[in-house]
């Protein structure tokens, strides 16, 4: 049983992952999680309204593997080993207690990793079970889940407020997403879900933003391994241009849309990784736009090696070949998102180009735009050594532009060329290091700045995203 605490790679979200599972597949429609911190010390509780168990079922779930992974499975079992509900409780806390509700009759059962000589399982009577309980487990069937003695979750059984909270909403944020079909009951569900988190719901969130009018949805591939089928739908997203900050923040996580590219692996409508090309290219920025979901039934498990705590699993060989060219289709076309978003030299959009050109007896040359406002500052500065080197600069990038290679480039890989910024957050740092120059070339105008900038490269093109910006700041008013 203490062994049972490393079995997996378990944090705080895979674990409730792990015991939502087991509220699903007993068909509850409502689960409500409680992670509670008194002196410093945490406890978690989570309830389902599922249809509860027998004493005799709930012993059998206590005991330790207590199914056999190569046993067939319904179609939504989500379960595997089971091990689920003791390794994923007992990666987190050192006493685990169970209670349940089945057709009006309670039963209760505590594993305590401090109390377990001889395998002495406790068993809760009635009358504690009435005096532990949930209310509400004790008017409807239903599970209860208790974790004290959280170790993992604290230093030394502690744990200072600032880190509990941080704790709590990377994990509101990862159940969210691995659950978010359930949470928004799409096609294939056989029950929409409601999850609370500390009595506020969680709302899906759709790795995929497939209501955004912007985002490219490709058709679904139906294939077969081993007879068995599985489907594969890819989906490029928006340019960050065309989403808002809340949407942007939701699908680029924790760790930005780089990191979250790739293949989204699901096993019976439930996320089980994602963020991973299994190898097949490399992340890159021209395909941080791309998402691959991957839906295979519960009987594939064991072809592509799903872990313990259903974190992880391996891309089976038979499918490389084919998942390969399907990614590299897609980076293409991520890749044209961007450039469709790059600057174009035109003098006729009332824009002020960074770039511009002029030709004269058949000859074509680019040039650095000396009325761009940043530009014309700088060539402006009060010190003569400044203005004198930057114009040097300007002359060098100038004289060095690379118009046989851009010509190469584009008449070769065209889908490929880009030179916007490919990050929304990279391109509100570039803003944020322009301000200062802009409002002071505007006389300290906020109003000026907002009219400059609707009109001068590259901030005209991304007006919405500007504007919101400078209202976050306060320099803007709605």
């Amino acid at each position: 049983m203490a062994s049972a605490r490393s079995f997996g790679n378990y944090n705080l979200p895979s674990a409730l992952a792990d015991l939502l599972d087991n509220s699903i597949k007993a068909r509850a429609g409502m689960i409500e999680i409680l992670c509670l911190r008194e002196d410093g010390e945490p406890t978690v509780r989570i309830l389902d309204d599922g249809h509860g168990m027998t004493e005799d079922e709930l012993f059998g779930a206590m005991r330790p593997a207590s199914a056999n992974p190569e046993d067939e499975r319904a179609a939504d079992d989500l379960g595997r080993f089971g091990w689920g509900m003791k390794s994923a409780s007992l990666s987190q806390c050192r006493k685990l207690t169970v209670l349940t509700r089945k057709n009006g009759k309670y039963a209760g059962a505590s594993w305590d990793l401090d109390d377990i000589e001889d395998w002495q399982m406790g068993i809760l009577e009635h009358q504690e079970i009435e005096k532990l309980a949930n209310p509400k487990l004790l008017e409807r069937d239903g599970t209860e889940i208790i974790w004290e003695n959280c170790d993992r979750l604290s230093e030394y059984g502690k744990v200072r407020a600032k880190e509990f909270n941080e704790l709590l909403a990377h994990a509101k944020s990862e159940l969210a997403l691995t659950f978010h079909r359930y949470l928004a009951g799409e096609m294939g569900v056989r029950k929409k879900l409601t999850i609370t988190f500390n009595e506020g719901a969680l709302d899906p969130i759709d790795p995929f933003l497939r209501d955004h009018p912007a985002t490219q949805s490709k058709p679904v591939e139906h294939l077969e391994l081993e007879g068995k089928p599985f489907s594969v739908q890819a989906f490029i997203l928006p340019h960050f241009s065309k989403i808002s900050s809340a949407e942007h923040e939701r699908l680029g996580g924790e760790e930005g849309f780089v990191k979250n590219q790739g293949f989204y692996v699901y096993r019976q409508h439930r996320l089980i990784m994602h963020g991973t090309w299994f190898r097949l290219v490399r992340h890159g920025e021209l395909s941080q736009l791309v998402r691959i979901a991957v839906n295979i039934p519960n009987s594939l498990d064991a072809i592509w090696k799903i872990t313990v705590d259903k974190s992880e699993a391996q891309l089976p060989s038979g499918l490389r070949s084919r998942l390969r060219e399907i990614v590299k289709s897609l980076k293409g076309q991520s890749g044209k998102v961007f450039q469709s978003r790059g600057g174009r030299i035109k003098q006729t959009d009332g824009k002020t180009p960074v770039w511009a050109k002029y030709v004269r007896s058949g000859e074509v040359r680019y040039y650095v735009n000396r009325e761009h406002p940043l530009v014309a500052d700088l060539l402006e500065h009060e010190d003569r050594e400044v203005r004198q080197s930057f114009g040097v600069a300007l002359n060098l990038v100038e004289d060095c532009f690379p118009a046989v290679s851009i010509g190469e480039d584009f008449t070769t890989r065209p889908e490929m060329m880009n030179q916007s910024a490919l990050d929304r957050d990279a391109f509100l740092e570039r803003l944020d290091a322009a301000l200062p120059s802009l409002l002071a070339h505007c006389d300290g105008s906020f109003e000026k700045l907002w009219e400059l900038l609707q009109v001068t490269e590259p901030w005209g093109g991304q007006s919405t995203l500007v504007e919101e910006h400078l209202r976050l700041k306060g320099w803007k008013n709605a």
